[in-house]
């Protein structure tokens, strides 16, 4: 509702709010436009448009049919899918145990664990150390490797501690008097109250791991255990032709640019899926979790 003191707007900022807006999803909307109509398009469409597509000149999916037949980008995905629901149920094990407890006063250690966690946020050990804890703990080539170096984020841990710490006091207390343990009240009480920031933080979570190829990149020498990102990366910037594919490409039949264009496709469904459902959770998520803590 708005302030009784501040002026209605006037028709002209209306309409200047209005076209600045449709120009941003103008921006946001006309590239993915052209990759998702580009992966649809036949090569003759392509190099009628002499590369990327605008207007589309019939659909067809060989090129989606191609990429997920069973080869390199097939077992891509799965990786990516399976590294990403792991990581993300690890995660918020970890992060969630460890902000209950940092939002509970009293409890062991406190105070010198908040403020470890702290200065985490401000100094990191470096890139070099890193790989070589990750090396000695016999991690390499391994899909711990794309989990455990960053599974736990202190900015996560931080704002779900601030949430906790809302839940009413008077419902905890009640629920030890009638004999529950802290598990169970963090199982039955807290999280239940908290499912808005729980939503929000998973979906942090998963983001991160699906996106992520850096670690891959570094961690792992075995090709057949790449995620997607990384598979994405190798086609599309290093143009490299994918493994298990059929000569159908070489043939002419399905353009190079419409397959990198259906990889991109396949790396930002998830996301585009997901986030609409957690959006409404994102106010009382992050904004009442950030600012009441």
């Amino acid at each position: 509702m708005r302030p009784a003191w501040e002026e209605p707007p006037s028709r002209a900022g209306t309409a200047a709010k209005g076209a600045v807006l449709a120009v941003a999803c103008l921006a946001i909307l006309f590239p993915l436009w052209i990759v998702v109509v580009t992966s649809l398009s036949s090569a003759e469409t392509i190099r009628q448009a002499g590369g990327l597509v605008v207007v589309p000149d019939g659909i067809t999916f060989e090129a989606y049919r191609e990429l997920l037949s069973g080869g390199q980008v097939t077992r891509a995905t799965v990786i990516s899918v399976c590294v990403t629901v792991v990581g993300t149920l690890f995660s918020m094990a970890v992060s969630v145990l460890c902000a209950y407890g940092l939002s509970r006063p009293g409890s062991f250690g406190h105070r010198p664990m908040l403020m470890t966690l702290l200065a985490t946020m401000f100094f990191g050990a470096g890139l070099i150390p890193t790989y070589l804890l990750v090396q000695s703990l016999g991690l390499i080539d391994t899909y711990a490797s794309l989990i455990l170096p960053s599974a736990v984020s202190v900015f996560n841990i931080l704002v779900l501690r601030a949430f906790f710490m809302n839940t009413a006091p008077e419902l905890i207390d009640s629920a030890r008097i009638d004999g529950a343990g802290e598990f169970r009240i963090l199982w039955q009480i807290v999280m239940p109250l908290s499912k808005p920031v729980l939503a929000v933080i998973s979906l942090f979570y998963a983001v991160g791991y699906w996106s992520a190829w850096f670690n891959a990149s570094i961690y792992l020498n075995d090709q057949t255990k790449m995620p997607l990102q990384v598979v994405l990366n190798q086609i599309v910037l290093k143009g490299e032709r994918p493994t298990g594919m059929s000569q159908i490409i070489n043939t002419g039949q399905i353009h190079t640019l419409s397959v990198q264009m259906a990889v991109m496709v396949l790396a930002l469904v998830p996301v585009a899926v997901l986030s609409p459902f957690v959006q409404k959770h994102f106010k009382k998520g992050m904004l009442i979790g950030a600012v009441k803590g």
